[in-house]
């Protein structure tokens, strides 16, 4: 008896170390954050540079389909060259890297060499309910420097004309102008090929890219093919450039080079800036119409352009250091710190996956990539997935993405009585694409992408407190409505937004949007005056709602498919029953399919549902939502930070993944992370906080 319970007590004090060890290391972790990829410049699908390393150091930049666009720096002190950007040179050393951080707005890097700290901080303003900023093309690369002793300092920016080109034979111009205050180097590709083709992986081949430089720098420049190498041996740029040269083939262009002097580095910090910019005279051709990027829809030169951003770059600056502490400190609370890390890894991801357009008139559309899917443009079930982040950031965002889709499926030339899949391929949203295009039913998404729009659609109306949205569509919505109530409860073998997974019949997942799409338009009947419609319409999605729960019980969880007991999937779509107040299905119904689901998390996930181990990331935090505890929620949460920083995985967020090894399956840089913001989405006090939110 005595050998037992000293062996009980070892157990307990065994056990007692482990919880212990287990929560130290998680603790470790999240002080040690290290993204899968790390937002650099991140501004539209085209202008969007990344480092998938740990240290800036170890490769060269990237554009998010994986393409070398090499941003180098190097920095001289005293007489002493380092790398601090950029794998080349690479007999340069490196500065040692010390830290990195992530906010919602900036990434920023603080390097160390020769008693000399250097920070490097990308900054991209991208305030939701700021259209101008939003749209300015423009990200802030700020140097602040301080030391022990004094050092002489100055620091090299070097740009790759790949930035402005598909492939590396595309020939390129460069040359210099002037904007007020600042000194413009450009380049563009030779041929200027605007809006030539559309598709996935795919660089920008027009327009230009712009490195502005204040003239308060005393900053010296060149473009020439031996900047690098000579600063590195002299710290000087060459004493001749390639200004005059022929425009050459992109293996013989200059490469854009600014060497920005710091002067005597001491105690007292100095700091240096400048801008990086891309624009195009055309962003997206809609229907035929070739529309400008919004920042451009007042005709406002390029020239204006930069230097308004300069001369509003301190209030941006402190605009953003609050904005960065506030989301901040209200994600963690919402959710936890690793929550909030996934939070703001998704923020700039998610705007930045789309094209920021101007129709005729002005009015602000918004246009999703699916990147590394399809390439589709304005596909409805990426608006689906990202709307919970516009939702609670600036709900106007969403009708800018609902406009273009809405417009076109008014037109005669969609003939279905469901909602479209998708606009084109982008850049060019001409007419849908998938499946079976305009010409057949064969491989559409009808149930999905009906379901789609008569949520979001609710979702904004209660947002914003206006349903003139739903009144001006009022046909479409209705015909949509009509479908899901005839075909939407048991959905015939189709495809849905996990589309990857192939066709099913009976899909109860599926069947849920359906309802919840009906609950939504009798919403959006109340809400444009139709009081019987809305009372029709919520008796048939509560009389649907009360028959799935006996279709898909399957025990201790409910079923994938109504046909096939023993499966099972995350029940993401059930997140909108609370968060719009439907409460169509009963508390037990979560209740039982939240306790399966912890007993079925791998190392790096919740698999979306039995048939394989991949899972899907936006999902499972929707799915997560569903808790009605936090303890519950951390659970299903916690894999996925381990995931976040200890992953094979090194591109820009990946919302698909293999719960067991955390490899990418596919799909990279898209918009639909934003449905990471369903968790901060439901909690409706601090929605309503953010939406109010005045950010000047």
């Amino acid at each position: 008896m005595e050998t037992i319970t000293e062996n009980a007590c070892s157990w307990w004090l065994r056990r007692c170390l482990l919880v212990v060890l287990v929560s130290c290391a998680a603790t470790l972790a999240l002080a040690q954050q290290r993204p899968p990829a790390v937002p650099l410049v991140v501004y539209n699908p085209y202008f969007s540079i990344w480092s998938e390393a740990d240290k800036l150091t170890d490769q060269d930049t990237k554009h998010w389909t994986g393409t070398r666009q090499p941003l180098a720096g190097l920095a001289r002190i005293d007489d002493k060259t380092y790398r601090f950007m950029g794998a080349q040179p690479r007999d340069v050393p490196a500065m040692g890297q010390v830290s990195l951080e992530v906010t919602p707005t900036h990434s920023i890097y603080v390097f160390k060499a020769d008693g000399v700290s250097l920070t490097v901080d990308f900054f991209t303003p991208s305030f939701p309910k700021d259209l101008d900023v939003l749209s300015r093309p423009v990200t802030y690369l700020t140097f602040r420097a301080a030391g022990q002793g004094d050092h002489d300092l100055s620091v090299l920016i070097d740009v790759d004309p790949l930035i402005a080109v598909n492939t590396p034979d595309e020939a390129v111009t460069w040359g210099r102008s002037r904007a007020q205050g600042l000194t413009v180097l450009n380049a563009g590709s030779r041929d200027q090929r605007v809006l030539n083709r559309p598709g996935d992986d795919l660089r920008i081949d027009w327009g230009y890219f712009r490195l502005a430089v204040p003239d308060a720098a005393g900053a010296s420049f060149a473009e020439s093919h031996d900047a690098l190498s000579s600063f590195a041996a002299t710290g000087k740029l060459p004493e001749a450039d390639d200004l005059d040269m022929p425009r050459m083939p992109r293996e013989h262009a200059a490469h854009l080079a600014v060497v920005l002097p710091m002067g005597k580095v001491s105690a007292t910090p100095v700091s240096r800036h400048v801008l990086l910019a891309y624009t195009e005279d055309y962003a997206i051709e809609y229907l035929g119409r070739k529309l400008r990027p919004y920042w451009q829809r007042n005709n406002i030169s390029v020239q204006q352009m930069l230097a308004t951003a300069e001369s509003e770059y301190p209030s941006l600056e402190q605009r953003a250091q609050k904005f960065d502490t506030e989301l901040t400190a209200d994600l963690e609370k919402a959710g936890g710190k690793a929550y909030a890390q996934l939070a703001i890894l998704a923020f700039r991801q998610t705007l930045a996956a789309h094209g920021f357009a101007a129709d005729f008139d002005g009015t602000p559309m918004l246009f999703p990539k699916e990147n590394f899917s399809n390439g589709c443009i304005s596909t409805v079930d990426v608006l689906y997935p990202s709307a919970p982040f516009f939702l609670f950031f600036n709900p106007a965002l969403i009708e800018a993405q609902l406009k273009p889709v809405l417009e076109y499926a008014a037109l005669p030339r969609w003939r279905w009585p469901f909602a479209p899949h998708d606009l084109g391929t982008y850049p060019l949203a001409n007419g849908q694409v998938y499946g079976g295009g305009e010409a057949t039913e064969e491989n559409q998404m009808p149930v999905e992408e009906s379901g789609n729009l008569l949520i979001i659609v609710a979702a904004m109306g209660q947002e914003q407190g206006s349903w003139e949205f739903a009144r001006k569509y009022w046909p479409q919505f209705t015909k949509w409505a009509e479908y899901l109530r005839d075909k939407g409860l048991d959905p015939s073998n189709q495809l849905s937004t996990d589309d990857f997974a192939g066709h099913l019949a009976h899909n109860s997942n599926l069947s849920i949007k359906a309802i919840e799409g009906l609950a939504a338009y009798a919403q959006m009947a109340r809400g444009v005056g139709k009081p019987e419609v809305a009372q029709e319409y919520a008796r048939a999605a509560a009389e649907m709602a009360a028959k799935w729960q006996t279709m898909a019980f399957d025990g201790d969880h409910y079923k994938l498919a109504f046909d096939k007991p023993g499966t099972w999937s995350q029940k993401y779509n059930l997140v909108w029953d609370r968060i719009l107040d439907f409460n169509l299905f009963p508390d037990k119904v979560r209740q039982t399919e939240m306790a399966f689901y912890l007993q079925h998390l791998n190392q790096y996930g919740l698999p979306l549902d039995n048939r394989k181990d991949y899972t899907k990331l936006d999902w499972q935090i929707w799915t997560a939502t569903l808790a009605d505890s936090p303890a519950d929620f951390n659970a299903l949460l916690a894999p996925i930070g381990r995931w976040l920083n200890e992953g094979p995985t090194r591109v820009p967020l990946t919302d698909w993944y293999d719960t067991k090894n955390g490899k990418e399956e596919s799909f990279q840089a898209r918009s639909v992370v934003g449905g990471v913001y369903i968790k901060v989405l439901a909690d409706k006090q601090l929605a309503a906080k953010w939406r109010d939110r005045i950010e000047h």
